[in-house]
């Protein structure tokens, strides 16, 4: 990336900023002390979105769980980040468990991310992000997002992209949804970022910061083979 193409991308305030509801995100980056980086963030509407919460499990597992009293729903609660052997896995939803078990049993990324399907939830249908990553300084990361068709067809365009060589301060953004206040829709493809942060606390500020403050549930920032000591940050709860 040159200097040019550097100041055309978008910084992650800005680039959050422009979005009134992303809904769910996934982000791969290089801080300024030069660590690759993962993170993940909620954000909700609803009074069953917002009560949820990130919690870390001795194991180095990170989950989606209800923050209250609930049964179990397989498209809010879920596994969001697992270490598999050499592989760091998050996202959205339980296909992460899924794109994790496939690692486990030899898959390359790109094989372990395919086949998925977007979330059953119309009109909106929800896509499905994954990212896996390696553990190498500047390392690969491979995205999945499966999507639905923006026509009339039911299939599931899946869309795998593969990241690497980030310098520090680049990153790589996927949100489920893009709003302009009135309309949602489902988000981009991918979006290209620059992150200000200089480590991995400062990165967790800035994400936190980004989102839109009345969304705000819950973010958090970890590295390969650290979920175990990864950074979670939640809102407080709602006042009755």
């Amino acid at each position: 990336m040159n200097a040019k193409e550097c100041c055309s991308v978008n910084g992650l305030k800005n680039a959050l900023a422009d979005n009134h509801y992303p809904g769910r995100g996934v982000l791969w980056c290089r801080t300024g002390d030069g660590d690759s980086l993962g993170g993940y963030f909620l954000t909700g509407r609803s009074p069953a979105s917002k009560a949820r919460a990130l919690h870390r499990t001795p194991e180095g597992t990170l989950l989606v769980a209800p923050s209250e009293s609930s049964a179990h729903d397989h498209l809010r609660h879920y596994v969001a980040a697992r270490q598999s052997g050499q592989w760091l896995v998050f996202g959205n939803g339980e296909q992460v468990a899924t794109v994790a078990d496939r690692l486990d049993s030899g898959g390359l990324p790109a094989q372990a991310l395919d086949g998925l399907d977007y979330e059953p939830d119309p009109p909106i249908f929800t896509p499905r992000l994954t990212v896996v990553a390696d553990g190498q300084v500047g390392g690969r990361a491979w995205f999945g997002a499966a999507r639905h068709s923006s026509g009339g067809r039911t299939a599931t365009n899946r869309l795998t992209l593969e990241v690497s060589h980030l310098k520090p301060g680049e990153g790589v953004l996927m949100t489920t949804y893009r709003s302009d206040g009135h309309e949602i829709a489902t988000g981009d493809p991918f979006t290209e970022v620059r992150v200000a942060a200089g480590n991995r606390r400062g990165l967790l500020d800035e994400l936190w910061a980004s989102l839109p403050p009345r969304l705000r549930i819950a973010a958090a920032v970890f590295s390969p083979g650290g979920l175990a000591e990864a950074d979670v940050r939640q809102a407080a709860p709602a006042q009755s």
